[in-house]
C-alpha cells in the first residue's frame, strides 16, 4: 500500500527499465474546489488520456463521470493497452486531485499493479523531467475483467448505511457546505449532508497539491475510525475529491472502503432522499 503514491523518480526508472508501463493522463477540465492552476503544457512520456469526464464514464447518466458499464470499460482500457499485469501509473495536470479516481476506477476493474504520480505533472516537471507534446499510443489488448461492485456504491445502498448506521460515511466536501452554510456550486442541489455521515474536507489531507506524509494522514482516518476493518463509504461533491479519502485511507491500512459513485450531485437533488444540516 505504501508504494501506491509513487514519486517522479520512481516513474521515470519505470519508464527506463520497464516498458510494460503504461502512463495515464486523467486530468479533468472541471476546477476542483482549492485546485492549483491546471499546467496544460507537456504530457509526461508515452502518456495516454484516460479522460473519465467524456470517454471512461457512462454516456447515458445525467450526472457526470459515473463510472462505465463493465463491457464499456474493458473495451476501452483494452484500447489503452492495459493488460492485468500492466503497471500502471494515473496522473494529473494540477498535483494529486483528479487521478486518485481513475486509480480508485481501475482498482475496481481488479488491476492490481496501480500507482499514483504524486503531485502530477508539476511534480514531473520539477524534478527537471523532459515532456511530450503530444499523447502516444499502445498496441490494444484483450481485456475480461469484473468489476467490484464494492467499489463504487449507489444512492439506495448508501441510504441503507445512512438508516442502519452499519457503515462509516465520510463527507468529502469542506465544512461549510457540509453545514450548508454556503451554496452548492451546481444549480438545483439542496445544502447539507447525509444523515449520519461526517465531514474531513479533502484539503485536511493535501500539502502542496499532493497527499500529507503517511504520519500525517493517519490521525485524521484515526480519528474518524478506529478499526481499519470498519467499512467507510466516502462521499463528495461529485465522486472525484471522495477517491482523494479512499486514497489516503487505503495508504493508511483501511481495507473496507467505497465511494459513493453520484456523491451530493445525486443526493442533493432527489428530493426524495433525507438530508441534515
Amino acid at each position: 500500500m505504501t508504494d501506491t503514491l509513487i514519486s517522479p523518480q520512481w516513474l521515470k526508472t519505470q519508464l527506463d527499465n520497464n516498458p510494460n508501463t503504461i502512463v495515464l493522463d486523467a486530468s479533468i477540465e472541471f476546477q476542483i474546489p482549492l485546485e492549483p492552476n491546471k499546467d496544460k503544457s507537456g504530457v509526461i512520456p508515452t502518456a495516454q488520456r484516460f479522460d473519465y469526464d467524456n470517454e471512461f464514464c457512462d454516456p447515458q447518466a445525467s450526472l457526470p463521470h459515473m463510472m462505465p458499464s463493465e463491457a464499456r470499460f474493458n473495451e476501452l482500457a483494452a484500447k489503452l493497452g492495459i493488460t492485468p499485469e500492466s503497471t500502471i501509473v494515473v496522473y494529473d495536470n494540477s498535483g494529486t486531485f483528479a487521478s486518485p479516481r481513475a486509480w480508485w476506477m481501475l482498482k475496481s476493474l481488479g488491476l492490481e499493479h496501480v500507482h499514483v504520480l504524486s503531485g502530477g505533472l508539476p511534480a514531473w516537471k520539477a524534478a527537471g523531467y523532459s515532456v511530450d507534446e503530444n499523447y502516444s499510443a499502445r498496441n490494444a489488448s484483450t481485456l475480461s475483467q469484473p468489476i467490484d461492485g464494492n467499489y463504487f456504491i449507489a444512492a439506495e445502498q448508501v441510504l441503507q448505511y445512512s438508516d442502519n448506521k452499519c457503515a462509516r460515511i465520510v463527507d468529502a466536501r469542506s465544512l461549510a457546505r457540509f453545514k450548508g452554510e454556503t451554496p452548492e456550486p451546481r444549480d438545483g442541489i439542496r445544502s447539507g449532508h447525509i444523515p449520519n455521515s461526517v465531514c474531513l474536507p479533502f484539503a485536511e489531507l493535501m500539502e502542496e497539491g499532493t497527499l500529507k506524509p503517511l504520519e500525517e494522514l493517519a490521525p485524521l482516518f484515526s480519528s474518524i475510525s478506529a478499526s481499519k476493518r470498519e467499512h467507510l463509504v466516502f462521499s463528495c461533491g461529485s465522486g472525484v475529491t471522495a477517491c482523494i479519502l479512499a486514497l489516503g485511507a487505503y495508504i493508511c491500512g483501511y481495507t473496507n472502503l467505497s465511494v459513493y459513485d453520484g456523491s451530493w450531485t445525486e443526493w442533493g437533488q432527489r428530493n426524495e432522499l433525507p438530508v441534515e444540516l
